[in-house]
């Protein structure tokens, strides 16, 4: 039986950001300024660790998101929800 791969922080980061925001891939990688065609389908790399966005990208989710870098790379996970809860403090949302 094949080993079930660990997926990489930013993957496991980059789903729950997005399912929590209740946005779907394709509108995510659109709204990030994907090109149309491909938005699914790199979102979907991204989340499944096949493929590591560049920084830029990153950039550009996790605005989308609003949520700073430095969350999509904590590999505690309550430091993760620490880092959620004071951007949404510092933007003044909930």
């Amino acid at each position: 039986m094949a080993e079930k791969r660990q997926l990489p922080v930013y993957s496991r980061r980059l789903r729950e950001a997005r399912e929590a925001y209740g946005i779907s891939q394709r509108i995510l990688g659109i709204e990030a300024g994907l090109d149309d065609f491909v938005a699914s389908t790199r979102i979907n790399r991204y989340e499944t660790g096949v493929h590591q966005p560049a920084l830029q990208t990153l950039q550009q989710l996790a605005a989308v998101l609003d949520l700073p870098v430095a969350y999509f790379y904590a590999e505690d996970d309550e430091l993760a929800r620490l880092i959620r809860e004071f951007q949404r403090r510092k933007t003044g949302k909930r």
